[in-house]
């Protein structure tokens, strides 16, 4: 899609359906909510499972043993949103019946839109109240819906509840791991034997390369509680000859990384950071590597997406750095990433883009 197709670089929507959108913001915590309930509840399910034919909501109620009025307030905020649509009264049909709408299936069977629904309720929700706080004073203020003790999400991660930490984990894995086939075969089209993964997280790449290339080993770098997962999953995936980790904080000035790497990978970790920290990252990667090593980045950038859906998730998920994850950081456009990595001594020397359902870009930069 070309920039000028695309919402963002246009006004060219009617007045009247403007005014639709800006009431749907202003109502949006509670339709949220409401969305929730008719999933958990099973009632867009039982909706769905009525086919063309549709439901009346006294079935549905009696169905599901949710009172008629339940029914009635949940199921017309789906008619208001676009969930569901009426079949109307007819000599055929003696009650009106609900049927599902384009864009419940969707919630329903989107993986996508699934994993960010439930990391939305799930993590951000609560905290996002402090949205305006975190703006202001540069901390995610959100947090402490999960303790006081944490200066970022990531210190808490360990200690979050299931829900909430399954959750986290869909959505981080959802983000990464689906362009992961597409990145394999790039990554290692050079023979790489020692690659350093910075913020390796749960090992999920870790693993995937040793799977896919017999001789690399993988040294993981990042804080003590991801090491303690990853050192576990490596293990059970029997590489723990392969694949070690090292702990730190990568921000801390006393943590050093390993030297002699071919190759340094990050995937979906500098937008943990600010554009200030990215550079600083980098300069402590570009102090610990040869010239001939390759640094590969894997992000997804909004600009560079193919869809405006997708786009929209990203800019949304910025909200999220802000109030729940550290207050500094955000998924960044092309440009700005780049030049954040290469002010640190590194240039640009291949971008890869729409890597994935999700459209990612693996970019490759080696020392100026």
């Amino acid at each position: 899609m070309i920039p000028e197709e695309k919402s963002y670089y246009s006004d060219k929507i009617r007045a009247i359906d403007a005014k639709v959108e800006a009431i749907k913001i202003a109502f949006s915590p509670l339709t949220f909510q409401a969305v929730r309930a008719l999933i958990e509840l099973g009632l867009l399910q039982r909706i769905s499972d009525s086919g063309d034919n549709g439901i009346t909501a006294k079935k549905l109620a009696a169905d599901s043993g949710i009172s008629e009025y339940g029914v009635s307030v949940l199921t017309e905020i789906a008619l208001g949103l676009g969930i569901c649509k009426w079949i109307p009264k007819s000599a055929e049909n003696a009650e009106e019946r609900l049927v599902l709408g384009k864009i419940g299936f969707f919630l329903l069977e989107d993986e996508c839109t699934r994993v960010n629904f439930n990391f939305t309720n799930d993590i951000c929700y609560k905290g996002a109240y402090n949205l305006l706080e975190s703006v202001k004073t540069g901390k995610p203020d959100g947090l402490k819906v999960f303790g006081e003790q944490w200066t970022t999400i990531y210190e808490a991660l360990s200690s979050l509840p299931v829900r909430e930490k399954k959750s986290w984990f869909e959505f981080d894995h959802f983000y990464s791991d689906i362009a992961f086939p597409e990145a394999l075969p790039i990554v290692y089209a050079k023979k790489t034997a020692k690659l350093l993964d910075i913020g390796g997280n749960t090992a999920k790449w870790a693993i995937a390369s040793c799977h896919y290339d017999s001789d690399v080993s993988v040294t993981i770098v990042d804080l003590p509680g991801q090491v303690a997962v990853a050192e576990k999953n490596a293990s059970e995936a029997g590489l723990a000859g392969r694949i070690n980790a090292v702990s730190g904080n990568i921000l801390d000035e006393s943590t050093r990384l390993p030297s002699g790497a071919d190759a340094v990978w990050m995937s979906q970790f500098l937008d943990c950071f600010s554009l200030g920290q990215i550079t600083k990252i980098l300069r402590k990667i570009w102090n610990s590597v040869d010239s001939d090593c390759d640094v590969w980045v894997l992000e997804p950038l909004w600009d560079m997406q193919k869809y405006e859906g997708e786009a929209f998730a990203l800019q949304a998920t910025s909200l999220y750095f802000t109030c729940m994850a550290n207050g500094n950081s955000k998924m960044y456009r092309f440009g700005e990433l780049t030049a954040a990595i290469e002010a640190a001594g590194f240039k640009l020397v291949t971008a890869h883009h729409n890597l994935g359902s999700n459209f990612y870009s693996l970019l490759n930069f080696r020392k100026a």
